[in-house]
């Protein structure tokens, strides 16, 4: 049996039980995903944590009255509309409500027709601003300039990001090595109220424990050997605005148990200090290894992970969105040729159909390298060609008949380290933690030696 996708998630809080659970039948039967809280406060909790297109709220409340639950939403910047629901006699205060942001307001008893008309009306208004946005954005360029691309993935994937981005939700962004999942972050970031304050991003996969815990947090003068002065951490760099924890897999227990506590409390404690700082940011998170996967082994905690994955959003390969391949590659050659100084080349419909054609496992950050060696190596020629690899990581790798062959002798250790090292990811099916734990090494170890490559040694055989 085939479901229809939902037409938007619904709140309904209002302490009417009765009432609330004929909401709940009528809305899911006409296909909206719909939640409900019985309390302002339980609606604020969920209004924190999901994104929902449209709030249902009674003004007349036990504990936080609606006026209030509507003042905080707007505060924490939420995306959804509110519709009110009030009692006859409750009309000033439905209108007073209206002028605070409320989108319309019903009195009771509710009329199934009138309520479901305001409903579409509501979501229909909240479309076309967001298709004005989006027009508005593309005329004047910026973050969808960089962020380059109109396969239908990508499209979805935009349709998300607007959704999340003007909420404080803690997104999750997943994807392959060289999607983008840093722009992706950059783009929300822009997308959000915070976007006239900082985004700070770190990579926890290229510091030790030690260092990565002074990065995020900061530390005090003398807290341990080379602590020479105080200092900040990325945390209350980011304070008001965003911060990106990029490679969130590879940080450690102890540093899981730290950002867990920072994301519940809203306050860091600097390495060596005992005093408490707030911080008001928004969190976003990204890897490229299955975290579900980590928790399930017990590499990652599952408290943890359940609050980075509050908005999960995936980055699709360029695999899955052949259609931008050639629309890529002409951006990047242009950007090529001018930051190179160099004249920009065509691109023949041959050069076009081999892009296309090939299935580039290192994603849009392969394609960048491609394109930008192409118009080097082939300056002055007035076009650039491209001929597939037969297999990118061994192309990439140190060739391993030479050492077959010619023996270790002729290898400099650099090359047998990276030997080595793929060698391990061979053994181990392309898992690097247990990679890693083959070769001795810790998992930022390994990963700060595949970044140093850059050679697509993470990517695994088909």
């Amino acid at each position: 049996m085939s479901h229809k996708p939902a037409r938007g998630r619904l709140l309904v809080i209002d302490d009417d039980e009765i009432g609330r659970r004929l909401l709940l039948a009528l809305l899911s039967a006409h296909d909206y995903a719909v939640d409900e809280a019985g309390t302002g406060e339980a609606g604020l909790e969920l209004l924190r944590t999901r994104h929902y297109d449209l709030v249902l709220l009674d003004l007349h409340l036990p504990g936080k009255n609606g006026v209030e639950v509507l003042t905080e939403a707007h505060a924490m910047h939420t995306a959804a509309e509110f519709i009110l629901i009030t009692a006859f006699g409750s009309v000033d205060t439905a209108v007073d409500a209206m002028k605070r942001g409320a989108y319309d307001y019903l009195r009771k008893p509710l009329h199934t027709d009138e309520l479901l008309l305001v409903i579409e009306r509501a979501l229909a208004d909240t479309d076309s601003r967001r298709a004005m946005a989006r027009l508005k954005r593309v005329a004047a360029g910026g973050v969808r300039d960089r962020l380059i691309g109109a396969a239908p993935a990508m499209e979805r994937l935009w349709d998300q990001i607007e959704k999340v981005a003007p909420t404080r939700a803690t997104v999750l962004i997943t994807g392959e090595t060289g999607t983008g999942k840093e722009l992706v972050a950059h783009a929300i970031h822009e997308l959000s109220p915070r976007a006239r304050a900082p985004f700070v991003a770190t990579n926890c996969a290229s510091l030790s424990e030690t260092l990565l815990q002074s990065e995020l947090f900061g530390h005090i003068k003398g807290s341990f050997t080379g602590a020479l002065s105080n200092r900040k951490g990325v945390f209350e760099e980011a304070d008001t605005g965003t911060l990106f924890l990029d490679e969130i897999a590879t940080i450690s227990p102890a540093i899981q148990i730290a950002l867990l506590r920072v994301i519940q409390e809203r306050e860091i404690f600097r390495v060596g200090s005992a005093r408490a700082v707030p911080v008001d940011l928004r969190l976003l998170a990204a890897t490229n290894i299955d975290l579900g996967a980590e928790v399930a082994r017990g590499a990652f905690r599952e408290d943890l992970y359940y609050r980075l994955n509050v908005f999960p959003l995936r980055v699709p390969p360029l695999r899955e969105r052949r259609e931008d391949i050639v629309v890529l590659a002409r951006h990047y050659l242009a950007k090529a040729a001018l930051e190179n100084g160099l004249e920009p080349p065509e691109l023949p419909p041959a050069t076009a159909d081999a892009l296309s054609a090939y299935h580039w496992p290192g994603n849009v950050r392969e394609l960048m390298n491609v394109i930008e060696s192409a118009v080097i190596a082939q300056a002055g020629t007035g076009v650039v060609t491209f001929t597939p690899p037969h297999s990118p990581a061994a192309d990439r790798r140190p060739q391993r008949i030479g050492m077959e062959e010619n023996g270790s002798l002729n290898w400099s250790l650099d090359e047998l380290e990276r030997e080595r090292i793929f060698q391990a990811l061979i053994e181990t099916r392309w898992h690097r933690s247990r990679a890693a734990a083959l070769l001795g090494i810790d998992r930022r170890t390994l990963y700060r030696k595949l970044k140093m490559y850059e050679a697509g040694l993470d990517e695994r055989p088909n």
